[in-house]
């Protein structure tokens, strides 16, 4: 029997994570041959060189591609696009997938969505229909991608029904849930001992705050300050913490060069890339996740912890009760770090349950994946423009 020919597209250690559950259940599988292609930010020594985990799970990868520019420029991003276009076209041709699968609202995906195209090759973007108001080419580049793409695995009711008012037939969308959030609920939890012992650490972190943050355009001018209030409070307040080197977006350097300044303090552990055990055992000991990383939204409530999100990214997002939106300010800071605190705050956190899922995502898409005909859909996408024939001026 012919296997069904599947190819996974990623580009960051984040949109990776993204799916990676369901990426072991498509291995696993002796009737599907399941690739994936690697780019971006996964062959960067900087940023972590996080190809080699993706080695370690074990996955076969069809082709890499070094497409990260080290430019710190508004149009480092648009030609790394450029450069996976030209140099993953052909490759993706001759192996001819019967599916290509990717996540989220970076500029890769508009790739594979408009490859997908163009091939007839039947595509699912995951985790369409989300919005936020932030202003941020994400945004439109995410809705983009949503009309590009032949069916649509989304984590929420919500984003089902904005798909459907941008047009999008309700039969091609699909609530499959969050599927990040297996991770959260199996894997090998370290203790706090075993954290520590992890990274040599003598003294201190019996409790920890978890810091992710990462610069967007809207903020070019004040995402480097909001992030060193951030290490100012923290610092001030004598919390320790682990802290994410930001992402690849412009203007990341800035806030390379302030964790180069308090790189040597000893409350603060920096960290680019770890495994994945080790970075979810420190999420779910830390006593609160604080920055503007969507995990804050989407994941924080599966271990019931606040989730304090720093200026204009993730606003407009469904969130729970364990979100706190905060100013940059020093003040602001401190307010929202003293309220998540809080005897008061963290019972309300300790009662609520996550709305992106329940652990089962994985195997709700894959099973899905596995019955969708998606051969005999993907040449007939409806127009939500065309005009009914009654309707048209030109027609007597």
């Amino acid at each position: 029997m012919k296997k069904k020919k599947v190819l996974a597209c990623t580009s960051i250690r984040s949109d990776y994570d993204l799916l990676s559950p369901l990426y072991k259940l498509l291995h696993e599988d002796n009737e599907i041959d399941f690739r994936i292609l690697v780019s971006g930010a996964h062959l960067s020594h900087q940023h972590g060189y996080s190809i080699e985990q993706i080695r370690k799970d074990g996955f076969e990868i069809l082709l890499e591609i070094e497409t990260l520019l080290s430019y710190d420029t508004k149009i480092s991003r648009v030609k790394t696009a450029s450069l996976l276009l030209q140099n993953s076209l052909e490759t993706i041709a001759k192996f001819n997938p019967d599916l290509i699968i990717y996540a989220g609202d970076r500029e890769d995906t508009l790739v594979y969505a408009m490859i997908g195209g163009y091939l007839r090759i039947p595509t699912i973007h995951f985790y369409g229909g989300d919005h936020v108001k932030d202003g941020y080419i994400d945004n439109p580049v995410r809705h983009a991608v949503s009309k590009l793409s032949t069916v649509h695995f989304v984590a929420i009711q919500e984003h089902k029904k904005r798909l459907i008012r941008m047009g999008e037939h309700p039969k091609r969308i699909f609530v499959v849930g969050n599927i990040a959030l297996d991770r959260f609920l199996f894997f090998k939890e370290l203790s706090k001992a075993q954290i520590k012992d992890k990274f040599n650490i003598k003294f201190g972190f019996d409790k920890f705050a978890l810091v992710i943050f990462h610069p967007i355009v809207q903020e070019e001018d004040k995402s480097h300050i909001y992030f060193e209030n951030i290490l100012k409070v923290l610092k001030e307040k004598n919390i320790c913490a682990f802290v994410s080197y930001p992402n690849t977006d412009p203007n990341n350097h800035k806030l390379i060069n302030i964790i180069n300044q308090y790189k040597q303090h000893p409350n603060f552990i920096f960290y680019n890339n770890l495994e994945r055990d080790l970075f979810l055992s420190i999420y779910k000991n830390a006593e609160f996740i604080i920055g503007n990383s969507s995990s804050g939204i989407y994941e924080a409530a599966s271990f019931k912890i606040p989730a304090i999100n720093i200026g204009m990214r993730q606003i407009g997002r469904y969130c729970k009760e364990n979100v706190i939106f905060s100013k940059g300010d020093l003040y602001s800071i401190k307010k929202s770090i003293e309220k998540a605190t809080s005897e008061n705050f963290l019972k309300i956190v300790r009662k609520i349950s996550n709305p992106y899922g329940d652990g089962k995502s994985a195997f709700k898409a894959y099973n899905l994946i596995k019955n969708i005909d998606f051969k005999t859909i993907v040449d007939k996408k409806e127009d939500p423009l065309e005009i009914p024939m009654e309707d048209n001026a030109f027609y007597e």
